[in-house]
């Protein structure tokens, strides 16, 4: 029996059984909708209820096209299994059926946006009971991260007509994602000629969607430290994603309502020969806003809001005023700083050079003109000698004479000070400041140095001479108004008095210098030393003349040798068995024994 004829005798059998029995009745439970990500996989369960077995079921599978046809995709009956061929699923799906669970499950893999589609699951008993149940499939892509763009140029408020504020993007979503702008954490939205925000939504040639928005502001100062930031919502299976853009700032600009300038330095009281900085700002920030300050005939343009003025005289106090002009306007704001220069004159010294006899009193003023209170200190040879305009010193004497240094200060500013100086010389009578030693020991051929400081006024002249009368020449000297420094110095070659001779209009005085001329160790040596080389010598020659070696002894000799002096000399040796020998002196004499 082949298997057609069974199965037909098996259907047969079955339309008998179900002849003696009531109509079967089948029900379908399916889901409302079905959710998955593209490229995913997709599973739509199709549950059943039927008092038939699976064998005398017959299962089709549908879907709607989006011009509302119905288009078969799968048969399944007792005998059949088969896919449709030549639609957008033929080699995407496969059914599974389970009869212990009564389900019917399609599967569709690598599922795609136009796979966004409605399902129909039918089945069919033999004893005509059909029912069908529907699932929505639908499909999502997550969308790329938005990207958000702001204006590049500042904005200016009070304009009449809204200002571009920025543009937010988010690309390839689907289901569409929705943008929503927020300004500091609120979202935005109010009046039209307030806020407007337009939505643009393209869809891509993936089936995709892109969603553009735009917004535009009516722009106030507040606006300078606000954040924006756009919100992209998007949907996924099973719920709603959100996520966020970085925020961005505008640049706003806004007028002045006022403007101010101050000494940015110095700090505190200004003095001349300061250098002043000014700064000069107002409240708003637009850039056509021009900057000048007015000095009573002088203006002076700005270089970054500042003005620098060097080495201020107290000519340049008064007020100074800052304008601010706006270039797109017109409209002029100003604000003004006053500023006072402190000086202090040249001090004057009266008299400007004193000469006075000893025993007399000195009297001298010292004042300068100064716009604050003033301190005077006289010093003399850097020690402060009084304090005050005027300076009084009794009884002169030379310790008196010398430079007197004036100095004016304001305690209130460092570095504020004036200087002038008092000659003052003492007239008088030389007087030598007498040397600690002038007796003084040096050996032979030392070198000694005299020195000689003489006080008196007028400059006293001085001469150095011997105890004889001799003038000596004097090395080194040195003269001021009232003292001379001078220094002879002398060879020892045996004792020596010297005299410093000064002398003025007034007088004379002078010093006495002893030197006592002492021997030389060193003389001594190199005199012992000729002598013992000389000791030498002799006896290195009779040593030689007892051994042969000067004037032979063998046999007799005369020398005789002729001089170009007055006398001659004659020298005879002569040698005998007992080796005497006789010296011949001068003009012929015979030298004694003990003279050989």
């Amino acid at each position: 029996m082949d298997a057609r004829l069974s199965a037909s005798l098996l259907a047969g059998l079955v339309v008998l059984l179900h002849g003696f029995t009531a109509w079967a009745v089948v029900e379908l439970n399916m889901e409302d909708r079905v959710e998955v990500f593209k490229g995913e996989t997709a599973q739509i369960t199709c549950m059943y209820t039927s008092d038939d077995g699976i064998g005398a079921l017959t299962i089709q599978w549908f879907y709607v096209s989006r011009t509302g046809e119905k288009q078969k995709i799968y048969y399944q009956d007792a005998t059949t299994q088969e896919v449709d061929r030549g639609t957008q699923f033929t080699d995407r799906i496969t059914v599974n059926v389970t009869a212990a669970t009564r389900e019917v499950v399609l599967t569709i893999t690598d599922v795609q946006l136009k796979d966004q589609l409605e399902f129909i699951c039918l089945v069919k008993s033999l004893t005509d009971g059909v029912s069908e149940g529907r699932t929505n499939l639908l499909v999502f892509e997550r969308p790329d991260f938005p990207t958000i763009e702001v204006v590049q140029t500042g904005i200016y408020v009070n304009k009449d007509t809204l200002s571009k504020i920025g543009l937010c993007e988010v690309k390839n979503g689907f289901p569409k994602p929705n943008i929503t702008w927020y300004q500091n954490n609120m979202p935005l939205g109010g009046p039209s000629d307030v806020v407007k925000i337009v939505h643009s939504i393209t869809m891509e040639s993936s089936g995709l969607f892109s969603v553009r928005s735009e917004l535009s502001l009516k722009v106030m100062k507040e606006d300078k430290d606000t954040q924006f930031y756009c919100e992209v919502t998007y949907l996924v299976p099973g719920g709603t994603r959100m996520t966020e853009t970085n925020p961005i700032n505008i640049t706003v600009y806004y007028p002045s309502t006022a403007v101010h300038v101050w000494v940015e330095s110095p700090k505190g009281k200004i003095k001349e020969g300061d250098t002043i900085m000014f700064h000069c700002y107002g409240n708003g920030n637009t850039p056509s806003s021009v900057y000048v300050i007015r000095h009573g005939e002088n203006e002076y343009g700005l270089d970054s809001n500042m003005l620098v003025l060097e080495n201020v005289t107290r000519l340049q106090s008064g007020d100074y005023e800052c304008i601010s002009t706006d270039m797109e306007t017109y409209e002029e704001l100003s604000g003004n700083t006053t500023v006072f220069v402190n000086y202090l004159d040249p001090a004057v010294v009266l008299p400007v050079d004193m000469e006075m006899a000893q025993g007399e009193e000195l009297t001298a003023t010292c004042n300068a003109l100064s716009s604050l209170q003033t301190h005077t200190a006289w010093f003399k040879d850097g020690r402060e000698v009084s304090v005050g305009h005027t300076l009084t010193v009794k009884d002169a004497t030379f310790d008196t004479a010398g430079t007197y240094k004036c100095v004016v200060t304001v305690p209130e500013i460092d570095g504020m000070e004036r200087m002038e100086t008092l000659r003052v010389n003492v007239k008088g009578a030389p007087e030598i400041m007498k040397p600690e030693d002038t007796d003084i020991k040096a050996s032979l051929a030392d070198t000694v140095d005299l020195t000689c400081y003489v006080r008196g006024f007028p400059t006293p002249s001085v001469i150095w001479t011997t105890a004889d009368g001799k003038v000596l020449e004097t090395t080194s000297q040195t003269e001021t108004e009232d003292s001379v420094h001078s220094v002879m110095s002398v060879d020892v070659t045996s004792d020596l008095t010297a005299f410093c001779n000064a002398s003025n209009v007034y007088g004379a005085d002078a010093v006495t210098f002893n030197i006592k001329a002492k021997g030389s160790g060193v003389i001594i040596a190199v005199i012992i030393i000729c002598l013992l080389l000389l000791a030498i010598l002799g006896s290195v020659l009779y040593f030689l003349y007892k051994k042969g070696k000067i004037c032979g002894r063998s046999g007799k000799q005369d020398f005789t040798k002729e001089k170009s002096s007055k006398d001659n000399i004659v020298v005879e040796m002569k040698s005998d068995n007992t080796e005497e020998a006789v010296l011949l002196g001068v003009n012929g004499e015979k030298l004694p024994p003990s003279n050989q």
